[in-house]
């Protein structure tokens, strides 16, 4: 008997009856979060789901296939666009006007760096600083996962809920020791083969509400919303820009160490800003959420090691066929929080230990200062809970400890073209020897 590959290339097309199933876990391991911005927002999911699967299949088109990314809702506009939706002479399709703003905005970011390139990443971000960058992505999320499994309050209390306990301790382990024992084709699907038997076990518990399907219509077409624009709802909601690129950068960094493949070389990381940048715009004009790379999704590559662009295509296409059943999307909808939970208990934590693996493989000396501080710094910027207001948007978590490692790794790189420093880390990246 033939024995399956361990890994399925980016590029690498999977016959359909083993297809399906590998972009059906993509799809439900985006599903909550995805359809949690818009329900915050007070519009119907159907139009993020449509306009999700649709920004994927761009991004998947802009970057020639060679960056497997899949577009959900993202969570960085929620506070500004709260904050436009609630001014009673703005609203939501205000805030519509922003997100357009800010995907152009996005979009012009990609050409300049198309013309000056990437080597400046490796000169004002070098490992030391990017690896727990990397880390911070899954490990700032790793409370959100406990909330939403329900083992723990947004106060850091514990819940005594033995249910909900069993099935999020349930769906975890079968994560785990799936990837682990399962063999072939079922490794490739640990995770939705635990989202199955972890819904099994929260039906058991009684843990499943089917009155949102009940109610639910069979089709149902996506709300459309055009934008309005304000100078002031721009204003608001512009600042959420740097987050999103600097989230984008880590999430390719991220999926580049998972893949070994450097997205930021090839296809480029002005072709993937400008990708996701265009699909928030014109998830913007339709009436929808803006989106980004998803990591709950880079984490089910991380596990499965499937990291074919036609997996993450098929996703879309459910995403966008969801949009249109509102039964289906209901449904799924039912997952309860102890099975997400569990799931992305392991997902977020493999995305932690991508960033420490990104500094182990670049032997990154630690006896040098400037290493040492570089990484210190970070992860106590990210996981101190600081923050710092742009207007009525937060820099906080990983996105300020990315601001705060650029501005030292650019300290540090003036410092050494001036010649002042004596311990500078030589062997940081070809890339940044080029530019030194």
């Amino acid at each position: 008997m033939k024995k399956e590959k361990k890994i399925i290339q980016v590029t690498e097309r999977v016959p359909l009856i083993k297809g399906i199933p590998l972009s059906i876990q993509h799809t439900f391991a985006m599903f909550s979060a995805s359809v949690l911005v818009p329900y915050i927002f007070g519009i119907n999911p159907a139009i993020a789901l449509l306009m999700n699967g649709i920004g994927t299949l761009l991004f998947i088109l802009i970057t020639n296939g060679k960056a497997p990314a899949y577009l959900g809702s993202s969570f960085a506009f929620i506070s500004p666009a709260l904050i436009v939706i609630a001014d009673k002479n703005l609203g939501y399709r205000y805030a519509l006007g922003g997100f357009v703003v800010v995907g152009v905005l996005m979009c012009l970011i990609a050409i300049i760096i198309k013309f000056v390139g990437t080597k400046w990443i490796d000169a004002i971000l070098p490992p030391a600083a990017m690896g727990p960058v990397v880390a911070l992505i899954g490990l700032e999320l790793a409370g959100s996962a406990a909330q939403t499994g329900g083992i723990m309050s947004a106060d850091g209390t514990p819940i005594n809920d033995p249910k909900a306990t069993a099935v999020f301790l349930i769906t975890l382990l079968l994560a785990i020791f799936g990837g682990v024992l399962y063999r072939g084709f079922a490794a490739a699907i640990a995770i939705l083969i635990a989202i199955i038997v972890g819904y099994c076990a929260a039906l058991v518990t009684g843990l499943v509400d089917f009155s949102q399907v009940a109610e639910a219509s069979i089709f149902a077409l996506p709300n459309f919303q055009t934008p309005l624009w304000s100078m002031q709802a721009i204003i608001i909601i512009i600042p959420a820009t740097l987050v999103v690129v600097s989230e984008h950068i880590g999430h390719q960094v991220v999926t580049s160490e998972i893949i070994g493949t450097d997205l930021l070389k090839d296809p480029g990381l002005h072709k993937s800003l400008f990708a996701d940048g265009f699909s928030t715009a014109l998830s913007g004009v339709c009436g929808a959420c803006p989106t980004t790379t998803y990591g709950e999704n880079i984490g089910v590559m991380a596990i499965t090691k499937v990291y074919s662009v036609w997996v993450i295509g098929g996703a879309a296409v459910f995403s966008i066929a969801l949009s249109f059943i509102g039964k289906a999307s209901a449904l799924i909808s039912t997952i309860p929080g102890p099975v997400m939970g569990g799931v992305s208990f392991l997902l977020y934590g493999m995305i932690g230990a991508s960033g420490i693996r990104l500094m182990v493989d670049a032997k990154i000396d630690y006896s040098k200062a400037r290493n040492l501080a570089l990484t210190s710094v970070v992860f106590v910027v990210g996981l101190s809970g600081i923050s710092i207001n742009l207007g009525s948007s937060q820099l906080r978590g990983m996105s300020l400890a990315a601001l705060t490692g650029m501005l030292l790794g650019l300290v540090f790189y003036i410092l050494d073209k001036l010649h002042l420093t004596n311990d500078y880390e030589g062997k940081i990246s070809t890339n940044e020897k080029d530019v030194l």
